[in-house]
């Protein structure tokens, strides 16, 4: 009935509940800390001068990349384990996968900006480089698989398998620093021999930075499964049935 489909004028538009808000406030609120404290706070490196002030962006992209890439996988577990009861884990796996894809995408960016002020080029085919480059590459095709199948539980099932494997590579990159002889420095707060080479403002400022990215990932990870869940709906059951769904979220039914 026509009926079904009336909602509040934007009702149906929005994605976004009390909760999302709330994480939505604290991520700008922690960004605009790090932006300010990063630019106008902390000092310059006694090496790297003022361009080590890239590393608020592109250590928090690295590791929230990471998370993402395992959030993904832990999610794909579920997936395979409860398949015949909910395709909700397997959304969460990929709007997790997508946005994982997205942070390591700023991640190349940025040390491709932070290599050219340091080695003079954008890029070396180093150990840390080419994993990380190897790793975004695999998670372009998990995201490519999962639009192969247009029956959501096929999806499931196929991407699940391809993100558990994935996702092994993450400590390959990680510790590609140590295994050989590499350009990129090793990590300047969770190093090997346990010593912290950052001053306490910028160890604050890059903890913070930590954060905001990972309460931005949160943010758009609840909105993208949600989208996700829309459209299976509407393939599955009908448009009407998406937008009822819609309904009821906005009236705060369905957290």
């Amino acid at each position: 009935m026509h009926t079904a489909t009336t909602a509040a004028p934007g009702a149906a538009a929005r994605t976004g509940t009390r909760t999302t808000r709330v994480i939505g406030v604290l991520a700008l609120a922690t960004t605009a800390f790090v932006v300010v404290s990063a630019f106008f706070l902390t000092p310059a490196d006694s090496v790297q001068g003022d361009s080590v002030r890239i590393m608020y962006v592109h250590v928090p992209t690295a590791w929230v990349a990471y998370l993402a890439f395992i959030t993904t996988a832990v999610a794909s577990g579920f997936s395979l384990a409860r398949r015949h009861r909910t395709l909700g884990f397997d959304r969460v796996a990929g709007a997790s996968g997508e946005v994982g894809v997205l942070f390591m995408a700023m991640t190349l960016l940025t040390g491709s900006l932070w290599g050219r002020l340091t080695w003079g080029t954008f890029w070396q085919w180093d150990p840390r480089l080419t994993t990380t480059l190897f790793l975004f590459v695999t998670y372009v095709g998990y995201l490519a698989v999962r639009r192969i199948d247009t029956d959501p539980r096929q999806r499931a099932r196929r991407s699940a398998v391809i993100a558990l494997l994935a996702v092994l590579e993450i400590p390959l990159v990680h510790f590609s620093v140590v295994l050989w002889r590499s350009l990129h420095q090793e990590a300047s707060v969770l190093s090997p021999d346990g010593d912290v080479r950052l001053d306490d403002l910028m160890l604050f400022t890059l903890f913070a930075g930590v954060a905001a990215f990972t309460l931005i990932f949160a943010w758009l990870v609840i909105h993208r499964q949600r989208l996700t869940a829309l459209a299976d709906i509407r393939q599955t059951v009908g448009l009407d049935a998406a937008i009822a769904l819609r309904r009821s979220e906005t009236r705060g039914v369905v957290k």
